[in-house]
């Protein structure tokens, strides 16, 4: 069996969900030319948050790894309505996570490798990405984690 996305996401385990709809007004991901934009995805599984709260405060950094690897896998979902096809991912250029953090919470970039780890697991060297992780205040629906992404296309 040749290694492709679909594989790899099988031997992980992993099941791309349906792409959430927007909750207000704006689109889930916009395309120009060659790259692709999702919307700040956050860590819902079936519909629910996988955990609430804030990094430093009620949350770990494990927590915060579980919730940041929720939001890249609602990437995939969001690429894949888009694309139709994760195989057309030709390189995610670049993540931006925000954490929702206690003030003196300082370990986002450790939150933020529970996504990088994962899309570089999936999507091999093609994952491999530059990356900003923000600390913030609060994030919709209190969560604990947003992440949006850009991504090259074929």
């Amino acid at each position: 069996m040749s290694d492709t996305i679909e594989t790899r996401l099988k031997n992980l385990g992993i099941t791309i969900p349906e792409a959430a709809a927007p909750a207000a007004n704006y689109v889930p991901y916009a395309q120009s030319g060659s790259l692709l934009l999702t919307s700040g995805q956050l860590p819902l599984e079936a519909g629910k948050l996988v955990n609430t709260g804030r990094l430093g405060d009620s949350l770990t950094v494990a927590d915060g790894q579980i919730a940041a690897r929720a939001c890249a896998i609602n990437i995939l979902a969001q690429a894949k309505a888009a694309l139709g096809d994760l195989n057309r991912i030709k390189r995610l250029v670049k993540i931006t996570a925000f954490v929702a953090s206690a003030p003196d919470f300082t370990e986002q970039h450790l939150v933020a490798n529970g996504a990088s780890d994962l899309l570089v697991a999936i999507l091999g060297d093609a994952g491999k990405h530059a990356r900003s992780a923000v600390g913030v205040a609060s994030l919709p629906l209190n969560a604990a984690v947003e992440i949006e992404a850009i991504i090259e296309v074929a």
